[in-house]
This record gives structure tokens, sequence and C-alpha cells, in this order.
């Protein structure tokens, strides 16, 4: 009767409302105790008893908690869990079953059940799994943690395990997609030039299967060029509807993992029937645009037709010939068009430079692998002259799409940069003004302005106020209406040129075709849509960084147990140290504060401002280039640990 005393209930609820409480994230540590971060920005101690109730990645309210100057949390309300599904180790122990959450900031030990179309005794103890949690403590009715196995992913001893545990843990395909065996080509209405004659050329890496565009190169008299790109054209074979399409849709992109790619379409559309091979005719939907003397970009007209490439080439040997290195040469041909595409691409760089933004030139890492997916060696490919011809092609085609669809659709798949986003261009102008650098704030959300703005701080070359000024920009995402691309310093951006690799380039020549036939476009593509073409790029750019952690960390095993230095870039400072990417290798690595120097206390760090004072003299910052020796290579939690070599 006492539980039910509404008067009991009122004097409860209203020593709830009056006790000091907070919302925020749990954040774990090793050692036992936690935190809990607020959106603000606050930080409260959670301690050791009360993480019992938690796992790292939970939004939890709290009961706020204070002595003397002491403050501390105790959770007492789940918001969300952190970890509704992930991927787990399991452990079989004298009939009993349990999970151990793969995230380094999660070693509990979880009980766990089998979902009942799984076999039991098909697993093994230190298998790979998809589990979901059950029960939570911070559950009315719920007295632990529980969960249930959903999905074998990998056997313990699979020699695939990075690529598998790394596609599941983000929820992404295993495989390509099936075939099927019917594939012909589908013209209604539409009338293809034939272009098969032309000398048309690939460019790509020498392992390269699905080759997206071919190019040829005339000059103009009178000085410029015409650069005609054309691009495979998959919508030929692939109807808006078809399952195959259904399923692109599905998955957005092709997955580039080292040594595997997952494909958007099916193999023997991406590799085979769409892949613009040496002497094969192709469907492609190309673009022949006039390129002025001075890089500028002139009138252009998009058509359908048939082409064929008469040389499959690779981009170390264009670029060693054109920079009179090695062996190889091509045909005259093609020779006089590469002489000609490197002109224009200087001339193209530099007006980009002037009127638009080039970006900074990075280096790729490449990794070699045996069958079994072991590390044989990871080469530094910078980007070279072949490498800047086509990047230059493809931008300037893709600027031409742009500028088609919104002239003549009004929508499309527009890729969309905005540097500062509206809720932090404020912060960001704080930012610049207290570094003395005099800035109007529409100089932050206008393209012009920031474009002057941009030019201005990369002549400082200043690779702390590069780093500092990241931390307030914002990303690239797809939108169905025209917008401008910060980064590339360009009113619009819309990208054509890979549809055999990306389901946004595939609507885009669906458009295009409408305009070339004179039909009436559909209506533009849904919110959902752009969403999730956005959010699946971002998943196979987390899958990418996740396995080639994986990797680097088993390549790098022995250079940990050697203690052996390199070079390194500093990207990001947080409260317990800095991590650093190394220069030989692209790999990430931590400097936890504790091997910086051996009494803590005397290492101070800014996290806000990206500085560390070691004894009061300020010996880090973001962007210095530093010496790291490397002390551990865990691949539990695929990391790496440093500390500054002498």
């Amino acid at each position: 009767m006492l539980q039910n005393n509404s008067v009991l209930a009122q004097l409860k609820q209203q020593i709830r409302d009056n006790t000091p409480r907070v919302e925020g994230v749990i954040k774990a540590t090793d050692r036992g105790f936690g935190f809990l971060e607020t959106d603000d920005g606050e930080s409260y101690f959670v301690p050791p008893p009360a993480m019992k109730q938690v796992l790292h990645g939970d939004r939890v309210e709290a009961v706020l908690h204070e002595e003397g100057d002491k403050k501390s949390v105790e959770p007492d309300t789940l918001v969300e869990t952190g970890m509704e599904r992930f991927i787990a180790r399991l452990q079989k122990r004298d009939g009993r079953l349990a999970v151990v959450p793969d995230h380094p900031s999660v070693n509990n030990v979880l009980k766990a059940r089998v979902k009942r179309s799984l076999d039991e005794a098909s697993l093994g103890d230190g298998d790979w799994v998809v589990a979901r949690l059950v029960r939570h403590p911070l559950k009315p009715e719920d007295r632990g943690f529980f969960t249930q196995v959903d999905e074998l992913v990998a056997k313990t001893d699979d020699p695939a395990v990075p690529w598998r545990v790394t596609l599941a843990r983000h929820a992404l395909e295993q495989e390509c997609p099936d075939a099927g065996d019917d594939w012909p080509l589908r013209d209604e209405g539409l009338e293809r030039e034939d272009l098969t004659g032309e000398p048309f050329f690939t460019i790509d890496g020498e392992k390269t299967r699905d080759m997206d565009d071919a190019l040829r190169v005339t000059p103009r008299e009178g000085g410029g060029w015409t650069l005609t790109v054309a691009i495979a054209d998959p919508t030929a074979y692939v109807e808006e509807g078809h399952a195959a399409d259904l399923e692109a849709r599905t998955r957005a992109f092709t997955v580039y993992l080292p040594g595997q790619n997952v494909t958007m379409l099916p193999e023997t559309l991406a590799d085979d029937l769409c892949s613009l091979w040496e002497d094969r005719d192709r469907p492609v939907l190309a673009c022949a645009l006039d390129i002025e003397a001075d890089g500028s970009l002139g009138d252009y007209r998009f058509f359908a037709a048939t082409a064929r490439s008469h040389a499959k080439l690779v981009y170390d040997r264009v670029s060693d010939w054109l920079e009179g290195q090695g062996d190889w040469a091509p045909s005259e041909a093609i020779g006089e068009q590469l002489k000609a595409l490197a002109e224009l691409t200087e001339a193209r760089t530099a007006w980009r430079a002037e009127h638009a933004l080039v970006f900074k030139d990075r280096p790729d890492y490449v990794f070699d692998l045996d069958e079994a997916g072991n590390v044989l060696d990871i080469r530094t490919e910078e980007r070279r002259i072949a490498n800047r011809m086509i990047e230059e092609s493809m931008i300037a085609a893709n600027a031409c799409c742009a500028h088609l669809l919104a002239e003549h659709v009004g929508h499309g798949i527009f890729n969309v940069h905005r540097a500062f986003e509206p809720d932090k261009a404020e912060a960001a102008h704080e930012f610049l003004t207290a570094q003395d650098i005099a800035v109007a704030p529409e100089a932050l959300t206008e393209l012009p302005r920031y474009r002057e703005l941009k030019r201005e701080l990369e002549g400082r070359d200043d690779a702390w106020l590069d780093a500092r000024l990241r931390r307030f920009q914002g990303f690239t995402s797809m939108s169905a209406k025209p917008g401008p691309h910060f980064g590339l310093g360009l009113p619009a951006y819309a990208t054509w040129t890979s549809p055999i690799r990306k389901y946004g380039d595939m609507v885009n020549h669906r458009l295009i075709k409408r305009v070339l036939k004179g039909e009436q476009a559909p209506a533009e593509a849904s919110q959902q849509l752009t969403e999730q073409l956005t959010e699946r790029r971002r998943l196979n750019r987390m899958a990418e960084r996740d396995v080639k952690d994986w990797l680097y960390v088993r390549y790098l095993g022995p250079s940990a147990e050697a203690g052996e230095a390199f070079e390194a870039e500093i990207i990001a400072i947080n409260r317990g140290g800095m991590r650093v990417r190394l220069t030989a290798n692209g790999a990430t690595a931590f400097v936890p504060a504790p091997l910086m120097h051996g009494d803590r206390d005397k290492v101070v760090i800014d996290d806000k401002e990206g500085r560390i004072q070691i004894e009061g003299v300020e010996r880090f910052k973001l962007g210095d280039t530093i010496r790291v020796a490397l002390t551990e290579a865990r691949e539990e939690t695929r990391s790496l640990v440093g500390r500054p070599a002498e």
C-alpha cells in the first residue's frame, strides 16, 4: 500500500526535481573510473562502483554529488545506450556463454545467449560475432547486462578477420552483389555517336579493373584544347528500379579496402561490361569541353556515344615518360595527347589556384599484401603529374555537370561543402581574431570572400593555424539542390565520372540523359537518399581506416618491439596526450602524457589550443613535425603507442 501511496510518489518526485542532475555521455577509462561529458563541454567524475552500471558511450542522466570542491555523478537513468549492436569476441567457459565487446574503452565481460537460428555448438571460444544488448541495469526491471549473439562474423583463426570484422562493425556488405546473367543494352530513345575510331586512353593504377573514364585531347586553333571525357555507362544496362539498381542504391559506393574491393554493382558489370578495357567497344556518356589557353572553361556538350580505349596506361609509367625517365613509351598518337594533357593540367591548376582553390598534394599509402593478407610492404605514392592530369580532367567535367543540372534540371546529386557550418562560423571568427587575423564574418560563409581568406592563410604556411582551424570546419555532404563547394572554391559541384562505383553518379547520368532526350526530369532526389549517400560514404571511409589500422599494427609490431623511431606530424591533441601520423607510411600512433615526462604533473596539455607544455616550456603543438619512437603495437585495440624520441 505504501508503494502505491500517491503522496509518497509525489514526495519522491519532488526530491528528484530538487536534486541536481546532469545529462551526458559516459567515457570509460582503463582504471575502472570514468567521466560523464555533457554537450556543453563539462566533465564530471564517475567513481568505479557507479561505472559498473554503465558502458562506454551510454547517454545517461546522473545525480550530481558535491563535496567541497569535488564533484562526482551517479548515473541513474539511461537515455540511450552506446552499444545496442556491437562486434565482440565469444567466451565459452564451462558451458557458460559470454561476449567481450571489441572496443578499446570497454573491457566488460557480458553474459550472453545465442539467437535461436544459430547453432551454438558451431561457435568456438574467441570467435568474432555480432551481438546485441538486450538488458541494461539502468533500464526498469533489468538487473544487469545481458546480450544476444545474432551472427557469426569469422572464426578466430580466419585470416580474413580484419576485413570481415571491419565490414560487420559498420554493417557493410561482405560480398559483391549477385551478378545475374542477362544484361542487354537498353538505349530507348537515345542516339549514340560512334567514337570507336578516336584514340581514347585510360590512366589508372596497374591493378585497376573498374575503369570509369577515358580521355581524348585535341589542341584548338588559336590556343587551348578540347577535352573529351568518355565515362562508362552502367545505366545503359541497369534500369531504374531493377534489382541491381536497388542493391546499388543501398550500397551507394564501392568499398575499397587494402587487398579487397566490395563492388557496388555486380562484378560482371563493374569489371567487365561497363569497364573501359583496351580495344573493347563500350557504351559511354561523354562530355566535350573547351578549355582556354589560360585554363578557364569554355563551352561544353554532353552526348551519348560508343567508344573504345586504345591504350590502358598506368600512372607511374606516364609520369616517368613525361619526366624523361624509364624505358616505357606510348604510341605516337597517345604520346602527343599526353603532352597536351600535361600542358592543359598546368593551365587548369594555375587557373584554379587564382580563381578557385587547389588542394595541397598529399601522398597515398599503398599496402602490398600476400594471399594470406600479410603486409609485405607499405609504399608511398606521391601525387605525380599523371595523377594530377586525371584529377584536373575530372574536376573540369564535374563542374560542367553541375552547371548542366543546375541550368536544365534544377536538381541532381551535388557535393556541397561549406567551410564553416553556421553554428561554428562565429567560433571560427573569434579564433581568427584572437590570432590577430582581421577577417570579416562574411569571409567564413560566402564563397568569394572565403577564397580570398583561404589564399591568405595558405600564404602564411602555418601548420598550427591550419590544424586548429580544421576543428571548426564542416564536411562534404550530398544535396539534391546545387550549393557551393568551398573546398574546391566552386559555386557548384556534381560528380558523374564514377558511375561504376558511386550511385549518386548513376542518378546524375539518368538526369543528363533526360536532358539529351528532351524529357521532363523526375522529382528531385529525396532527403532520405542524399542523407544515405552521405552516411554510407562516411562508413566506407571509416572501414578503410579501420582495416588499415589493423594492418599497420601487424606490420609495425617488430618496429615497436625494437623501439624504432619515425618522423611524424602531430595531428590531434587531447587531454590524455597527442596523436601523430608517421610520414613514412601514414600510420597513426598515440603518445600518452606519461611517456612525455616521468612526472605527469609537469605535463600541461591545452587541448583547446592544441599545445603541450613540459616543465613550463612549450614543447609540442598541432602541426609540428617530431620524432616518435614506437613502444607498443596493440592488436586487441588496433593502436600504436609511442613516445617522443630523444
